[in-house]
């Protein structure tokens, strides 16, 4: 066959391309090359010149045409050899496929004279079965007239619990029953079908005597694993047998579980109630026995000082337990048990179930204090579970805690919540005391050093002191939450104690004579140095609070030492008000012109004085001092007011000169009253009675002239004095001409300087009264 012919053969009919077509792209292209050819050499020979390639051109030309043509005759004949190769395969397969048809046809004319042939060997097949059968009831039958005795032999052994045989007989009919089951189960794969529903029914009803065995040991196994404490300390041999009997059970379920998951084909299904996880039951029924130690706690018995004695004989039980199953019981069982770790987790997730409900009832404080400190202390001891025998078994088991995180912070709430209640009313009750005490005909009660003092700071130092100290034996971060409590309630306290005082002074001005405030100064004081007292013990409160308990609490911080202040300045006010009203009777007197004759009311203002600085003694220092110092500002700013009020108004320097020796000597008994103050050293830094010679050197002063640079002295040592008060200085005098009063004030008006920091104001406090202005006529001088 020529390479034509293979060509035009391969074809398909339906593939064949017209003769005229093929010929038409043929000249197409043979044009397209010449017109590129004639392009390409129109380009290259533009110019006479390069006509002297031409013959380089053409022979390259040649070269790589007969190239082509060499590679296209490659290409053609390794195509045609393919094809040539593909027709011999094709005609081969076709010649396999042939023989492989006509075996086929063959062998099926042989499977069709064979089945005609095993047709008449059914019945052979149904003789063997029904001998099989027969064969298997002949063989079970001894067995099967044994079984009801068995069964009632079995439920005797049982009764008497002798566990163990029971078991043993209660293996034999359950073997039995599988055999029959298997034998049927046999038969049936043997006839090509599976056992049927009444051959299933009727050896069930058979053996329906099994199941009730089963029941009836499971049941009395588990009240022997249920009383093994008891049985421990007895007679553990019931529950030794029980034991046998679960890991009998447990290694029989582990074969049936085998055979059947293995790859036989042969493989026995399981027997009914099958598996039964014995093992499993057995801890399961552990677990309730511990659990049922706690069902018959009731809120009822547990309430008050109860509740402590039921968690200790809680934790004496357990220990107790603990040790029976660590000694004895752990001796009874296989070691892959871990009997004591079991015991432990199952008593923990109980006293866990047990506290959360606990947790849940309306407890007071102590009875909430008795259960953190059994869960955060007592629990976990080497009194409890953390005794160095059950270290190792609590490092295996995680049992995590006895009360979620989130429970101790509800119940150490709780418990806040529960002091914060009887705090209050123990605070209100110590006020109401305080207040009853105020009204007291006596003095108040004085501590070992003579100071002033009532039994409230003792009360509430205490109480705030005595419930830090309980709740640090919880944890620090209850003790926290106690003192953040406890200064909150000191805070509101302090407010109602400044609003008692404020009520206290308003009742005492109402009736100032009355008997009843006889001693209304006296406890003025009391109160004063009971706020130091509490200001002592608050502070050790804020010291004993951990540094990351500042931003643990979401409210404002309580804020007591503002409100021991608040309340110390207004007893303080109180006690000068009342100074003030005491001098107040003998002030109108000072500085008028009796008082420059004979010298009076000065003696009496200083035995005024002299008796309440007395007084002031009685308080606890820095308030001790702070009063004296109070004191000696208020008797001068009333002295320079007195003085201001121009009673005294001296008409020659005879007068100047006295009345400037009666302020000395004024001076002189003021500061013989308080010369203790300076020998103690507790004198101030700035002593007010040093204005009194100054005033009386101004007033004293005969040269008019220098009254400008005795004021210019006066205003850098005083710089609040005003204007007003050095005219009513040179109304005194009586002797200042109008140009020196103009000079002395336009010098103090220029030469105003500002206050200096830490300067206390005098005159600030001292109004200068209007002056009568005299009728004159509108010049425009006076204007």
């Amino acid at each position: 066959m020529s390479a034509g012919d293979q060509k035009n053969g391969g074809d398909k009919p339906g593939d064949t391309v017209p003769v005229a077509e093929v010929w038409a792209e043929v000249e197409r292209a043979e044009c397209l090359a010449r017109g590129a050819a004639l392009k390409w050499a129109s380009g290259v020979f533009c110019r006479p010149e390069h006509l002297e390639r031409l013959s380089q051109y053409k022979k390259r030309e040649s070269q790589r045409t007969a190239s082509i043509h060499t590679r296209l005759k490659s290409m053609v004949q390794s195509y045609l050899e393919g094809v040539g190769w593909g027709l011999e395969q094709l005609q081969e397969a076709r010649a396999e496929l042939r023989e492989v048809s006509h075996t086929l046809k063959k062998a099926g004319l042989e499977s069709n004279q064979n089945a005609n042939g095993v047709k008449p060997l059914e019945r052979l097949r149904e003789v063997s079965v029904n001998h099989s059968q027969l064969l298997a009831a002949v063989s079970n039958l001894p067995r099967l007239y044994s079984v009801h005795s068995l069964v009632l032999e079995t439920e005797r052994l049982v009764e008497s619990r002798r566990l163990l045989e029971a078991h043993a007989r209660l293996m034999d009919l359950e073997r039995w029953q599988d055999d029959i089951l298997w034998q049927l189960h046999g038969a049936a794969g043997t006839a090509g079908s599976a056992i049927s529903n009444e051959d299933k029914e009727l050896v069930a009803k058979y053996f329906c005597g099994v199941g009730r065995l089963v029941d009836a040991l499971g049941k009395e196994l588990w009240a022997v694993v249920s009383s093994a404490l008891a049985l421990a300390r007895q007679n553990p041999t019931p529950f030794v047998s029980a034991v046998r009997i679960v890991e009998r059970e447990e290694a029989l379920d582990q074969a049936l579980l085998e055979d059947r998951g293995g790859t036989r084909s042969n493989s026995r299904p399981l027997p009914p109630g099958r598996p039964r996880c014995w093992r499993a039951c057995f801890f399961q029924v552990l677990e309730e026995a511990v659990s049922a130690r706690f069902r018959s706690v009731s809120y009822l018995h547990t309430r008050g000082p109860g509740l402590a004695g039921h968690l200790a004989a809680l934790q004496h039980a357990t220990m107790a337990d603990l040790a029976t199953v660590r000694h004895l019981l752990e001796h009874c069982v296989p070691p892959h048990y871990r009997l004591t770790g079991a015991y432990l987790r199952a008593s923990h997730r109980c006293l866990h179930a047990h506290l959360a409900q606990v947790s849940s009832w309306d407890l007071e404080s102590g009875e909430i204090f008795a259960v953190l400190n059994w869960v955060l202390h007592i629990y976990n001891s080497p009194d409890m579970i953390g005794h160095p025998e059950l270290v190792t078994e609590m490092e295996k088991e995680e049992l995590g805690p006895l009360i979620s995180i989130e429970g101790l912070e509800r119940l150490q709430g709780k418990y806040v919540q529960s002091v914060r209640k009887s705090v209050s009313e123990w605070m209100h009750k110590a006020l109401q005391v305080e207040l009853q005490d105020w009204q007291r005909d006596q003095e108040p009660d004085t501590d070992h050093e003579g100071f002033y003092q009532t039994s409230l700071p003792t009360i509430i130092t205490q109480m705030l002191e005595e419930n830090a100290r309980v709740a640090f034996m919880i944890g620090e971060s209850l003790r926290d939450q106690t003192i953040q409590m406890g200064l909150y309630e000191m805070e509101n306290l302090l407010n109602r104690f400044r609003e008692a005082l404020v009520e206290f002074g308003k009742e005492h001005r109402r009736a100032p004579s009355n008997d009843k405030n006889k001693f209304y100064l006296h406890y003025l004081l009391a109160s004063i140095s009971n706020c130091i007292i509490l200001k002592r013990s608050t502070e050790s409160l804020q010291q004993q609070q951990s540094s990351r308990s500042a931003g643990q609490f979401s409210r404002t911080p309580p804020n007591p030492l503002a409100a021991l202040d608040r309340a110390v300045r207004r007893a303080c006010r109180l006690v000068m008000d009342q100074l003030l009203l005491d001098l107040q009777p003998l002030l109108p007197g000072l500085l008028t012109r009796p008082w420059l004759v004979q010298g009076d009311p000065t003696p009496k203002l200083c035995h005024v004085l002299e008796h309440h600085l007395e007084l002031y003694g009685r308080v606890r220092p820095p308030c001790r001092q702070r009063l004296q110092e109070e004191a000696q500002w208020l008797m001068v700013v009333e002295y320079v007011r007195a003085l201001m009020q121009k009673r005294l108004v001296c008409r020659n320097a005879d007068e100047r000169r006295q009345l400037a020796q009666q302020m000395v000597q004024d001076d002189q008994l003021f500061r013989e009253i308080l010369h203790s103050l300076e020998g103690d050293g507790s004198a101030p830094d700035v002593n007010p009675l040093a204005l009194l010679p100054v005033l009386a050197d101004f007033i004293r002063l005969k040269d008019t002239a220098m009254l400008t640079l005795e004021v210019s002295g006066l205003a850098a040592k005083y710089p609040d004095i005003s204007e007003e008060h050095v005219s009513v200085l040179l109304d005194i005098r009586g002797d200042v001409s109008r140009d020196i009063r103009w000079a002395v004030l336009d010098l103090l008006e220029q030469s105003a300087p500002p206050l200096p920091a830490g300067y206390r104001p005098i005159f600030t406090d001292i109004l200068v009264p209007p002056t009568t202005m005299a009728f004159c006529l509108p010049t425009a001088k006076c204007a």
